[in-house]
């Protein structure tokens, strides 16, 4: 029986790291629609991966614990990739927590249950998690501990409070590194172990939507203030995500790999400012 790698979200980035890491095991792709999800296992039948589909709304408990299951059922599950998300021009504030925060937690959760011993996994959250953090120390605790069930009656993440898609999106990001660092613990129980990864502006249909959006201004001058002086691809997400998911990274767990060309550093020296 074949090792198991899930990719949740077989988007550009979902696509380039199970390139990386589907060789010689069983890819299940999960996608919220079902003509995603076979347009992307063609593309990686085509060039010889062994893969299988099945619909999934992350926001939804049950299917996300029915993706757990069917996933350990197929073979020993020993690579997790959640790439699934909102942006902020693409969803409401709902949207946006309910996706990208409670689906991400919910995913940690469920795969916590069925990773196999010497397993990993990758959650692919942004450098919007960076760009307002830190946020008040009981913020962050009730972001990295409450329980799962009860994250989107915190009275912070009522969208009355939290204001806008931005804030939203900047939020559950946040709240996906520390929930990464709280999950190390429950998957270090079976001997696995899961990082996140905050990439800057990728260049993606997601991004896309972003940088034709009302925020398109502001994401040039990111290009032009980075270190970098440029926007990342998904195959640079990829090699990064490998490396965790990787041996040569047994002794990293619950870490937050920033890589975004310097645009948070950009930030913190002022040189650029958030709109």
């Amino acid at each position: 029986m074949n090792e198991v790698a899930v990719v949740i979200g077989p988007g550009s980035i979902g696509l380039a790291i199970a390139r990386r890491i589907g060789a010689g095991r069983t890819v299940l792709l999960a996608d919220y629609s079902e003509q995603a999800a076979e347009a992307a296992a063609e593309r990686l039948r085509g060039e010889g991966y062994d893969i299988t589909t099945r619909v999934t709304d992350v926001s939804d408990h049950a299917a996300v614990e029915a993706l757990a299951d069917v996933a350990a059922a197929l073979g020993p599950v020993t690579q997790v990739v959640h790439t699934a998300g909102v942006s902020p021009t693409q969803a409401s504030i709902e949207r946006l927590l309910h996706v990208d925060l409670l689906g991400t937690a919910m995913v940690l959760d469920a795969f916590a249950r069925v990773v196999a011993p010497g397993g990993a996994g990758i959650v692919i959250a942004s450098m919007a998690g960076h760009r307002e953090s830190p946020y008040a120390p009981e913020i962050e605790h009730a972001l990295a501990t409450t329980e799962t069930s009860q994250l989107l009656a915190l009275p912070f993440l009522q969208p009355s409070q939290v204001g806008s898609t931005v804030h939203a999106y900047a939020l559950s990001k946040r709240a996906n590194s520390l929930r990464v660092q709280t999950a190390a613990v429950a998957w270090g129980r079976r001997g696995a172990r899961v990082n996140a990864v905050s990439p800057g502006v990728i260049i993606t249909p997601l991004a896309l939507d972003e940088l034709s959006g009302p925020r398109g201004e502001w994401f040039e001058q990111v290009r032009k203030t980075s270190a970098a002086g440029r926007f990342g691809t998904p195959d640079e997400v990829a090699d990064a995500a490998a490396f965790l998911l990787g041996r040569q990274a047994g002794f990293i767990t619950g870490a937050d790999l920033l890589m975004d060309g310097g645009v948070t550093a950009a930030l913190r020296t002022g040189e650029l400012a958030i709109p």
